[in-house]
């Protein structure tokens, strides 16, 4: 016995998936172009009152870090250690929530695991 395919359902159903394939194919190129994009942008954020700024690349690289001389105190390590990891962090954050904000935009809210 062959399985039949209810009535309207023909060939309707290889060209739904044809076209979903060309969709995708064309947001996984738009998604390439920003992520090559959102790669060249800087993120800097500062801690302590603008005491640390730290400046990264979308590739959540360090590019830069500046220290204030005024917090530089050898009697203190740990707070400069702290304040160079919240810049840092901070700059991670904002990199990553944009990247994500760009890339909803291009794929329309859609969510799929390991999409991006």
């Amino acid at each position: 016995m062959k399985a039949r395919m209810p009535k309207g359902y023909g060939n309707a159903g290889a060209a739904n998936i044809q076209q979903l394939a060309r969709q995708a194919q064309k947001m996984q190129a738009e998604m390439d172009v920003a992520n090559q994009e959102l790669e060249q942008k800087e993120y800097s954020a500062t801690a302590g009152g603008g005491a640390v700024t730290a400046t990264i690349t979308g590739k959540l690289e360090i590019q830069k870090l500046e220290i204030q001389k005024d917090v530089v105190d050898p009697e203190d390590i740990d707070m400069l250690s702290d304040l160079v990891i919240a810049a840092v962090n901070e700059a991670i954050r904002k990199a990553q929530t944009d990247k994500s904000q760009t890339m909803d935009k291009i794929s329309d809210g859609l969510n799929v695991p390991g999409l991006f």
